[in-house]
């Protein structure tokens, strides 16, 4: 096991046409690598230590910020796919053959755009909080106006990821706590992240072709998560995705919203350490 965790591991750069990727790696040294993929406008501080060290015990994890993104250099993608393409350059700047993949919200969308044009350096597959091209969207328009604040605070990440019952928020103002224990802090990111990325969310939710299609072609084994009411990517999204990818199952975590694996990190890390290490 590598001496570091969540908290304590240093921020690493790798440099691959030009940009200087931000990235911290922690974890045991051997095993498939467990490359995550971050939230709209969010960066390496904005996840759970209890996912990240509890899936770290048995496996490498690296943190990664999108080019243009917190401490990563570079001009940021306005396309899912542009995105999934600097993974790809990060992964094998990193002299990685093949990874394990955790995308989150937008990262779920990378993570499949990801799996999809880069077939041979994807093993497994977890989605959390996300859906396909072209899928279902909440139409309540406080959704964008919440994400899209400036600075978002405790008040909005529990809107957003939390149910609103007692139990949910509590969990919520639990994770907010936790996620901010980390001393050298990550920068922000900045308002042309937020243009960037909301872009490709935009230029996601367009059709392409037959829609789902792209999802057959998924050949990689998947595991996707949601809360039981995800106000920010509807949860029927999640049942499209298992429906659609030839090797999906499907686990929806109850009285919880966009971040279940935040209000059931015990629970969540459990069950993607099985997916993960299954032969």
């Amino acid at each position: 096991m590598s001496s570091n965790s969540h908290l304590t591991a240093p921020t690493q750069f790798v440099e691959a046409n030009g940009i200087r990727y931000a990235y911290r790696r922690f974890g045991a040294t051997n095993g498939t690598p467990l490359v995550f993929l971050q939230h709209f406008r969010g960066g390496m501080d904005n996840w759970d230590p209890l996912v990240t060290d509890g899936l770290a015990a048995d496996r490498p994890v690296i943190l990664f910020n999108y080019a243009g993104v917190a401490s990563s250099t570079g001009e940021n993608a306005t396309t899912v796919d542009g995105m999934a393409d600097h993974v790809a350059i990060f992964v094998k700047a990193l002299g990685l053959t093949i990874v394990d993949v955790l995308g989150f919200s937008i990262g779920g969308f990378v993570a499949q755009s990801l799996a999809h044009r880069y077939p041979d350096l994807v093993r497994r597959l977890v989605l959390v909080g996300t859906g396909p091209r072209n899928g279902e969207i909440n139409p309540d328009p406080k959704v964008l106006q919440v994400a899209g604040n400036p600075m978002p605070a405790e008040d909005d990440f529990l809107y957003l990821f939390f149910s609103p019952s007692e139990v949910s928020q509590a969990a919520g103002r639990a994770f907010w706590a936790r996620r901010h224990e980390r001393q050298d802090q990550d920068p922000p990111s900045s308002l042309e992240t937020l243009k960037a990325q909301a872009a490709a969310i935009g230029e996601w939710r367009e059709p392409r072709g037959e829609r789902h299609a792209y999802l057959k072609e998924i050949r990689q084994p998947t595991l996707v998560v949601n809360g039981h009411d995800d106000i920010m990517v509807p949860t029927i999204n999640s049942f499209h995705l298992q429906q659609h990818i030839p090797n999906a199952q499907l686990i929806v975590y109850p009285d919880s919203g966009h971040g279940s694996q935040f209000q059931y990190p015990d629970l969540f890390v459990a069950h993607t350490s099985l997916f993960l290490d299954k032969a």
